[in-house]
């Protein structure tokens, strides 16, 4: 059977270069300050969207991502490894979402798609840690779920089969469609992009990366599928109260680079004395509470 697959994707900042201009006045991750790489799980899920196409001939896979326009790199780099087409959602509306508003926009933006069999994503991305958005898109769209993925083993009469990780061990599991289905980092890595693929896509963009004295703009006309969709909030009919910082309860209130020095380390007993000190530091130091 053929499927409709969307793909997850995220641009980040590389979190191993994290410095001191990491985090702006309002508590947000400074993008610009960090060089932005396609999240490393993404890739892993967008190897399976690939493969699951492969598997079922006149199957598309399209990207579907979230940020400022230079987020649609994150797109061409899907199309340059064969996926069909993609989405940026980009509005100043979205700056600054966490999880709770990230994945509100992506369901408005899954809804707006229509008729999609499964959605897949990365676990979590690097700059979150979370694990929380693509559970939250399944909960939102009513859809059921599969986590920590590591290998779709088929697709036959509506269900997908699918290995995934468990504590001391694997499962597989199946499931019927539509799903949306979360990608651990151990799965199979991405293939690599593929030459013909990136001559053909490497012209384009989004409309809101354009400027005026750009070349090859005659380019754009000939060929339509060198212009990638680009939604706003209200091109997905999404609520702006629940997009962006007014939608996020979650704040960030620092990030940092820690470096763990051995002469720093304690050695701890099991007794209640040792475990109430370390509780207490804990709190004063506000790593917890």
């Amino acid at each position: 059977m053929s499927l409709r697959i969307v793909v997850l994707a995220k641009q980040v900042p590389d979190t191993r270069n994290v410095g001191k201009d990491a985090m702006t006045a309002e508590g947000t991750v400074n993008r610009a300050a960090l060089p932005a790489i396609f999240n490393p799980e993404d890739l892993n899920a967008l190897e399976q969207a690939l493969r699951l196409k492969e598997q079922n001939p006149g199957s598309t896979v399209g990207i579907l991502t979230m940020g400022p326009p230079r987020a649609a790199e994150i797109i061409r780099q899907g199309l340059y490894r064969g996926a069909d087409t993609g989405w940026l959602l980009t509005d100043r509306l979205f700056a600054g979402a966490d999880t709770l508003a990230t994945s509100y926009a992506l369901a408005t933006a899954i809804q707006k798609i229509g008729n999609v069999d499964v959605v897949i994503g990365g676990r979590q991305a690097i700059d979150g840690d979370t694990a929380q958005v693509g559970p939250q898109v399944a909960q939102k769209l009513g859809l059921n779920q599969v986590t920590y993925a590591e290998n779709i083993e088929k697709c036959e009469n509506g269900k997908l089969t699918i290995r995934r990780l468990i504590d001391g061990g694997a499962e597989t599991v199946e499931t019927p469609l539509p799903v949306v289905v979360t990608v651990n980092g151990s799965a199979a890595p991405c293939r690599p992009c593929n030459a013909k693929l990136v001559m053909k896509y490497k012209r384009a963009t989004a409309p809101l990366e354009r400027t005026e004295d750009m070349p090859y703009q005659n380019l754009y006309e000939e060929r339509p599928y060198l212009t990638l969709t680009q939604w706003s909030v209200a091109d997905v009919d999404g609520d702006p109260a629940q997009c962006g910082l007014s939608g996020s309860p979650t704040k960030v209130k620092a990030v940092k680079n820690i470096v763990f020095q051995a002469k720093e380390s304690k050695t701890l007993t099991g007794s209640d004395n040792d475990i109430e000190d370390l509780i207490k530091e804990l709190l004063n130091e506000k790593i917890i509470g």
